[in-house]
């Protein structure tokens, strides 16, 4: 079973937010006391966290589709949801994410850093953060966003100084075995090599890594061999090292031959250019020969016969043996002395600046087409707004859909409309086609709950409809004032004898 994977495509899904809670206060003496529906919790994120203990995305392979926690929904009684927990993701460092198209989304490089894949939902709100002084008594509450999906693709590409590079058993593995502490797998047979190894040398005073990258091979760069899977590993380098096999007894092959080949594929290799360390091609970064083997008579012989055409090139070449260990410490500081001119002639790195993106005075907040032919046709609206507010509203209630009228004729989304060539009837669609919500647009749509009184109202609930005391106060008298006229105007019709017989009289 593999136990390096340095490649995988993650299926990355945000959690939901709960939906908010639509619930009415009951007291004594008080059946209904306004509305105390709590807010829906948030969806929890998907994250991905360099972790310097992580080394591959072994897990990622085995577990490609990972989903964060929903937030709950909210209660009555001003309870609001539990908010999700967000997912950490940990990666290595030098992860490179990106869109399954092949563009850079982030480059995740030094402890810590962190890129949000797929974010949790919002929560929806409830009656009681709905409330307002025109709308006493919501009878409804929002819906939770779903969480985003995302598909994307990890690279881990490597971060070390100094890349070996060469043929299959080039004598690369002995050589970062003999220069530092690193310990690969070496045997006498081709591409024995898997994974890129690091390593980590010492030079007096100055300490850098070394990447043992597997053999490469005419085509590597386009796919043949091991060399596409491993070419993404050097990308980060700050030089490269030719490791040329002096003492090789395959036919048509020598030190200038296999320089050559290697060479070509590494211009031909595309790599990405917005990364950190990958800005510069790696055919114009600093690059040192090393002639192996010199151990061997005949290639000793050979490394002095090729060295002089090597250097007319303009390459610094070095004579080393793995096995006698001859020539290592010149190696290790003619690579200590590149690697620290190259660090400092590199950028100190600078945090990312905050950029604010503030809207524009003149942007529209929403869009508004017609798309169809002549007789088939609809009108297309787009927006933030309004594809947020169509995915919170429950349209199983009257109220909570004449709401999202009122939002959008309030947002001039009716006008949009008008302004389009729309009549009543015609076919209206909100957000993205694969998922658009469709309706026949009437302007003057009728959906409160009319026995209620208006929309988003509930006279039940109406504390001006109740008299005052001082109101109470002035009805007992003018009742009591009535009921002493009353009297007065029996006892004087009595005095003047209307009740009196006439057969008595």
């Amino acid at each position: 079973m593999a136990s390096f994977v340095d490649r995988v495509v993650l299926h990355a899904v945000g959690g939901n937010g709960g939906n908010g809670c639509a619930s009415i206060r009951r007291e004594k003496f008080k059946p209904l006391a306004g509305p105390d529906g709590g807010d829906g919790g948030d969806g929890g994120s998907v994250r991905l966290v360099v972790d310097a203990n992580t080394t591959t995305l072994l897990e990622y392979h085995h577990s490609p589709h990972r989903r964060a926690t929903s937030g709950t929904q909210g209660m009555g009684d001003d309870r609001d949801g539990a908010k999700g927990g967000d997912l950490v993701l940990k990666v290595p460092d030098g992860t490179v994410v990106k869109d399954l198209d092949g563009n850079v989304l982030a480059d995740l490089v030094g402890e810590g850093a962190e890129y949000v894949v797929a974010a949790g939902g919002k929560g929806g709100l409830g009656n009681r953060a709905l409330s307002s002084p025109k709308r006493k008594a919501p009878g409804f509450a929002l819906l939770g966003e779903e969480g985003e999906a995302a598909d994307v693709e990890l690279e881990v590409k490597t971060i070390a100084d100094v890349a070996l590079v060469g043929f299959p058993s080039a004598g690369k593995s002995s050589l970062i075995a003999a220069i530092s502490a690193a310990r690969p797998k070496i045997a006498d047979y081709p591409f024995t090599t898997l994974v890129p190894n690091l390593g980590v040398v010492q030079a007096g005073d100055s300490r850098f890594t070394v990447a043992d990258v597997p053999g490469l091979i005419p085509g590597a760069s386009e796919g043949k061999g091991l060399g596409l899977e491993f070419l993404r590993h050097i990308e980060r380098t700050a030089m490269i090292v030719h490791v040329l096999d002096c003492a090789t007894l395959e036919p048509g092959r020598d030190p200038i031959s296999d320089l050559d080949v290697i060479e070509a594929e590494l211009a031909a290799y595309a790599g990405d250019l917005g990364i950190a360390g990958g800005r510069v091609p790696l055919t114009e970064r600093p690059r040192l020969v090393v002639l192996n083997k010199i151990d061997v008579p005949d290639a000793r012989e050979l490394a002095e016969f090729v060295r002089p055409d090597l250097e007319a090139r303009g390459l610094r070449v070095l004579e080393i043996s793995t096995a006698s260990h001859e020539g290592l410490r010149e190696l290790k500081f003619a690579l200590a002395e590149t690697v620290e001119r190259a660090r400092a002639a590199a950028p100190a790195p600078e945090p990312a600046p905050i950029v604010l993106r503030p809207r524009a005075v003149n942007e529209s907040k929403f869009t508004v087409r017609r798309l169809g032919g002549e007789t088939d046709y609809w009108f297309e609206v787009r927006g933030e707004k309004p594809e947020r507010w169509v995915r919170q509203t429950d349209f199983n209630n009257d109220e909570a859909v004449g709401f999202l009228a009122d939002r959008l004729a309030k947002l001039g989304v009716e006008d949009g409309l008008f302004k389009a060539g729309a009549v009543a009837g015609d076919e209206v669609r909100i957000g993205d086609p694969r998922n658009a919500v469709v309706f026949d647009w009437e302007p003057t749509l009728q959906t409160g709950p009319e026995l209620l009184g208006g929309r988003g109202t509930d006279l039940r609930l109406d504390q001006n409809e109740r008299p005052t005391r001082g109101e109470k106060r002035r009805e007992h008298h003018e009742r009591m004032d009535a009921k002493a006229a009353a009297r007065q105007e029996l006892w004087t019709e009595r005095e003047s004898g209307h009740w009196t017989d006439p057969e008595d009289s």
